[in-house]
C-alpha cells in the first residue's frame, strides 16, 4: 500500500474480539453467563441470574458517572438485583474461571494474521493496549487471549471491568486510556471491527482502522473510519507507521 501521511505513532489499541480473536461471541456470552448461574444456583434460579448478568453488563455499557469501575458498579448493582454481595460474588467468579471457563475455550481461535502483527508491532517497538470493552473481569479477557495463543505479549494494558471507569463508546472510555499511559491522541491509533463501539475513538482524536474480516456495523458508519480493510492490510499500515516512525 501506499503509506498515508500520519504523525508518528507510539501505540496501537487493539479491540479483541472480532479484531484479534474470532468468537463465535453469542454462543461464548450465552455460555458464559449459563456457566457462571452454575455456581450460584444454590441463591438465584439459573435463568434469572443470567439474565440479570446480561443486562447489568448492558447497564455498564450506558453508564456515565466515572465515580466507579465497571466492577464497583456491576457489583452493586448485582447486590441490588440478586442480593449478591462483592466478596461472595468475586469467591464464586474465580471458583468459575478455574473450574468450568475453560469449556468455551472451542468458540475461541486466532485470526490467522493476528500474532504476526502483534509480533511485528512488539519487534518495532510500537506500545500495544488491547482495548476491549470491559465488561468482562480480567481472568475472563485472559482466558479467551490465552485460548488465542496471544497471552505470551507483553501488553501495556488490558481493559477489564476492574480497570475501567467508562465503557465504549464513550469518549472517555479512550481518554482515560491515554491518561493512564501518558500518550497524546495524535500518537495513538484505535484498531478494531465494530463501528458503532470503535469509531467513536475518533472523539477522543484518535485515528482509526476499521477491519471488516467481522465487521459490525450497525448503524452505517463504515465510511467514517479514517483506513478500512483486512488484516493484510492492517499489517501494511502498521509497517508504514513504523518506516514513518523511522524517518522521523
Amino acid at each position: 500500500m501506499n503509506c498515508p501521511s500520519l504523525p508518528p505513532i507510539e501505540a496501537i489499541l487493539f479491540d479483541l474480539d472480532g479484531t484479534l480473536l474470532n468468537v463465535e461471541m453469542d454462543a461464548y456470552i450465552s455460555g458464559y453467563v449459563r456457566g457462571l448461574a452454575r455456581h450460584f444456583s444454590d441463591l438465584a434460579n439459573r435463568c434469572r441470574f443470567a439474565d440479570t448478568v446480561v443486562a447489568t453488563a448492558f447497564d455498564l455499557l450506558k453508564a456515565d458517572c466515572g465515580e466507579q469501575t465497571m466492577e464497583e458498579l456491576f457489583l452493586d448493582l448485582l447486590q441490588e438485583r440478586l442480593g449478591i454481595n462483592a466478596e461472595l460474588f468475586r469467591d464464586r467468579l474465580n471458583q468459575y474461571c478455574d473450574n468450568g471457563l475453560h469449556r468455551l475455550a472451542p468458540l475461541v481461535r486466532p485470526f490467522p494474521l493476528a500474532r504476526k502483527i502483534l509480533q511485528y508491532c512488539f519487534d518495532s517497538g510500537l506500545r500495544v493496549i488491547i482495548a476491549t470493552n470491559p465488561v468482562f473481569p480480567l481472568p475472563v479477557v485472559e482466558a479467551r487471549l490465552k485460548w488465542g495463543q496471544l497471552d505470551d505479549f507483553p501488553f501495556e494494558l488490558i481493559t477489564s471491568y476492574e480497570n475501567s471507569r467508562y465503557c465504549k463508546p464513550h469518549r472517555q472510555y479512550f481518554m482515560d486510556i491515554l491518561y493512564s499511559q501518558d500518550l497524546t491522541p495524535q500518537q495513538t491509533i484505535m484498531v478494531g471491527n465494530d463501528t458503532e463501539y470503535d469509531l467513536p475513538a475518533q472523539r477522543a482524536g484518535l485515528t482509526t482502522f476499521l477491519l471488516d474480516t467481522c465487521l459490525i456495523d450497525r448503524q452505517n458508519r463504515l465510511a467514517h473510519a479514517d483506513f478500512c480493510g483486512s488484516h493484510q492490510d492492517l499489517l501494511e499500515l502498521v509497517r508504514c507507521i513504523v518506516a514513518n516512525r523511522r524517518n522521523n
